[in-house]
């Protein structure tokens, strides 16, 4: 069990939407553990030190917090670089953040005052701003307007080919179409409307949404704790000499993303390169962990 793919998530999260169906396109067996969708998350933050982002992939007691760290590790594991085609992590970084933010405004402009208080309350916490329903409803064609403008871009890059990388599915197409999947689910007039004329990205999306997600079987999440309890982590060595922090193996440092859910992590340096940082923490409950988050996106401090 220590080498099986573990993913927590929940299944309405469109980020982990995109690794589902990288699972789905390499047709792998993963296990599932779903996490509450707002905290307290009693069940994860042992595993990672305090990051409450979904989703988390668990292989043994090596836990990847973010999708970017995620999918670098599959495209390692797999051997298959063409994940990669198409500036997959650069479409990948896009889709987090520029095209997610109109998403996330029409969505909650259209639904936010059926939206529990709870929730609201939670995601004012992890952006660290307030959960504007009314500046959301105010903002809602503008936003719309540039939600299909991203769509569109989508549209141009596909030209005659099945997939933005080609002819097999990658990480560009699984990072561009979380958005859409996300809308889709949402508000689906609305998304029906914005991607009306756009007939390639329509096309596009019923063949993305055809891979699948894989070989999934349910795990609980106590089931999941004892796996890293369990297990050690994998050796891990690719560091990179001329960081430009100067941090080596051994220091004690801090991580934490550069948007938002910025709780630091901290625990000592494993490695640290231009894709990713790895760093060791010792739970009491589990013991050692190591955390593997990317290096684009979120800061590494010494200390």
């Amino acid at each position: 069990m220590a080498d099986e793919l573990i993913l927590h998530h929940y299944d309405t999260s469109p980020f982990s939407e995109k690794v589902r169906l990288l699972f789905g396109a390499k047709g792998l067996a993963w296990r599932s553990v779903i996490q509450p969708t707002i905290m307290p998350k009693p069940d994860l933050v042992p595993l990672t030190g305090g990051y409450r982002r979904i989703p988390v992939m668990q292989i043994g007691a090596d836990v990847f917090c973010d999708t970017q760290v995620i999918m670098a590790e599959l495209v390692r594991r797999t051997g298959d670089r063409d994940l990669e085609k198409g500036g997959g992590f650069a479409v990948n970084f896009w889709a987090d953040r520029l095209f997610f933010q109109p998403a996330v405004a029409v969505i909650f402009g259209e639904i936010g005052d059926n939206v529990p208080k709870a929730f609201k309350d939670d995601r004012e916490k992890l952006s660290g701003r307030p959960f504007d329903t009314a500046a959301m409803k105010a903002a809602g064609p503008p936003m719309q307007a540039q939600w299909r403008a991203h769509a569109a871009w989508i549209e141009g890059a596909l030209g005659d080919q099945p997939f933005l990388a080609g002819d097999k599915p990658a990480i560009a197409d699984f990072a561009a179409y979380m958005n859409i999947w996300f809308m889709g689910g949402a508000v689906p007039q609305v998304t029906d409307a914005l991607l009306a004329g756009l007939e390639r990205t329509i096309a596009w999306r019923a063949r993305v949404a055809a891979i699948g997600h894989g070989q999934r079987k349910e795990m609980k999440p106590a089931d999941a704790l004892r796996v890293a309890a369990a297990a050690e982590p994998a050796p891990y060595t690719d560091h990179d000499p001329k960081d430009p922090l100067g941090v080596q193996p051994g220091d004690a440092v801090k991580i934490v993303a550069d948007d938002y859910g910025r709780e630091p992590i901290a625990g000592t340096l494993v490695a640290a390169n231009p894709h990713r940082v790895v760093i060791a923490r010792d739970d009491p409950t589990l013991g050692r962990v190591h955390n593997h988050f990317p290096r684009a996106g979120y800061m590494l401090m010494p200390g």
